[in-house]
This record gives C-alpha cells, structure tokens and sequence, in this order.
C-alpha cells in the first residue's frame, strides 16, 4: 500500500506561540519522524534539538526529525522530496509565517498532483493573554479562527480570565476543536499516528529524556471502531459531518461492500475536512472497517456506539453520499 504523508499547517499571528509549538512537537515527536518547514531557521531551537548533521538547508535532529528552511517558490519541490512512500518523515509541519496566508497553503495542499500528501489540518495558535488586543488589531483573526481546523489557545496559564477568552473563541471557531495549553505543549498524537513501534533495540531519543513527556497522552483520547460487516456510506458521512465536539481526527479503511463496488474506501477526516481515497482491497488483507477516533476532551469510545448504528445495509443510493468526498488512486 502506497503511504500517505499527512502535512499540517501551522499558523498565527507574531508572538502566539507557534514556534513555541513546533520546537515542543520536535522536541517530543514520540518516535514520529516530523519534518518542520520554516521561512528560516530562526524561528526554530537548534541547539537544543541534538542536531545530528546539516546539508544544505536541511537540519536532521538526533531523534529522526528534520527541519527544512526555503522560501514560498520553493515549497512545493521541498514537498515532493518530503512526501513520498520512501520518504525521511512520517508527518510534515508547515509553519506559515514567511510562506504564505494559511488559507492558501490549505488550498495549495488539497490541490497539490502529489498522491501522497494526506491534508493534516490547519493548526491555528493564539495567546490567551493578547487575544482581545490581537482580534482588535488583526480584523482577519476571526476569519482565520473560523478556517481552522484545530485551535490551540496558548499561555492559558498566565491569563486570570482564561475560560472567557476559551469561549470567545469557540463561538468562533464552531467548527474547530479547541485546546487550552501553556508552552505550546499539545501530544504530537493528537495531530500525527504514531508508527509502528520498533521492538528491536534502539537508542535514546531526546524525548525519552523529557520530564513532561509522558503525561501529555493524558490531553488527548483514541478509540478504534471495528466491523466486519459493511457499514452503510450515507449513515457514516451523516455521522462525520455531526460528530461529537472536539473528535479532531478520524481516519482509517471502510467496507462499503457492494455498495462502494467492492473497493476499500480510506478515510481521513480531519477537522472540517472529509475526504474518502478509493483503492482496491490489497491481496490477503481482510474487508473489515477499522476506524480510528482521536479526540481532545472528547469521548470516542461514546461516539463508538453511534458508528455501530452505521452498520446496517444500504440503498442503492447511499454510496453516492461518499463518492461525493471520494479520491481515487
């Protein structure tokens, strides 16, 4: 099966926290290889990041990550040496600042030729403790809010009126899951999957020696949903698109059945964004659904219960329903 890299966009206005951000999720991949793309290696901790070696504009970290410093003109070249199923990195960070508005990084992402960039949302960060002054200053904050994906509401710990500020917000962003967090510290699992663990031998990450490392699974939750009948395509989407309020991801392989042709349908559904890749059921692999949920102060294990009520046969049709976010390979 050919992978699928999913690249994030990262955004916000100068002094939120996003750097703070991307320097914590390199610091605490957790065994994800993350490519960090910057407008210029200032805005990214070097010397705390064990640099392992540097060639040309690439910085590798001692843990497997990357760091990648170009400019607008050469992102998409970047992308495609990235983005690949032999590729150096798991998951990709798009940082925008310097790059380009975040809608339209989004728009050239959903776009891109390249088959295997999978959208991994847009991450939009803002400061608890600037955010009215900020929304005074920028009218375009709430029109960002409103886009994103996911909305990280930083330094909550050094400001008095934190939940205002949390609920201003999310009468915003209605459609995006928010997080509180301080120091830019959100679980890299909330954003990426983690691979496959290596049960051979291996060294030490510098994430293995972090003290905060291990709680930060606590912010977010995961469920998987398993049928072995085929679920029905117009009762999955309705679920989707109504979900559970702050169930950021859910991705995975459905069986439609008959009604999707006999074809495995791969989701991925992010945010606001849903989306079906369609490709043929790989030899010697079973024709169940396997649908992973994650979530922040959500329960997926609840919403495991509304999917189960999704397996029941379908009219001729509902696969129409899907096909309309449906990709084929």
């Amino acid at each position: 099966m050919s992978r699928s890299i999913p690249v994030v966009v990262l955004a916000g206005y100068l002094g939120a926290g996003k750097t703070t951000l991307l320097n914590h999720l390199l610091r605490a991949a957790d065994g994800i290889r993350i490519g960090a793309v910057v407008n210029d290696f200032g805005s990214v901790n070097v010397d705390a990041m064990l640099v392992a070696g540097q060639v040309d504009a690439t910085i590798g970290f001692g843990n497997g990550c990357l760091c990648c410093a170009v400019d607008e003109g050469e992102l998409d070249a970047l992308l495609d040496k990235l983005v690949h199923p032999d590729g150096p990195v798991d998951a990709v960070v798009i940082e925008a600042s310097g790059l380009a508005e975040p809608a339209d990084l989004v728009r050239r992402l959903l776009s891109s030729a390249n088959p295997h960039i999978e959208y991994g949302g847009l991450v939009e960060v803002v400061d608890a403790v600037e955010f009215h002054d900020t929304r005074a200053k920028h009218i375009d904050l709430d029109r960002h809010l409103r886009l994103a994906d996911l909305v990280v509401v930083n330094k909550t710990d050094r400001q008095s009126d934190a939940a205002a500020v949390l609920e201003t917000v999310r009468g915003i962003a209605e459609n995006a899951t928010v997080v509180a967090t301080s120091h830019g510290q959100i679980a890299p699992g909330l954003l990426f999957d983690r691979p496959a663990p290596d049960v051979g031998a291996r060294q030490l990450s510098f994430a293995d020696l972090l003290d905060h490392h291990e709680h930060l699974h606590d912010s977010y939750r995961s469920a998987t949903f398993v049928a072995n009948e085929p679920v029905n395509p117009r009762l999955l989407v309705e679920f989707l698109r109504k979900r559970p309020t702050g169930l950021y991801r859910v991705k995975g392989p459905v069986d439609f059945g008959a009604a999707g042709f006999g074809d495995r349908f791969l989701l991925n559904c992010v945010g606001g964004y849903l989306r079906f890749r369609r490709t043929p059921w790989p030899v010697g692999e079973p024709r169940r659904t396997q649908i992973v949920l994650i979530g922040h102060d959500a329960d997926p294990e609840a919403a495991i219960e509304e999917l189960v009520a999704c397996v029941e046969p379908a009219e001729e049709n509902d696969i129409f329903t899907a096909l309309r976010h449906t990709d084929h390979d």
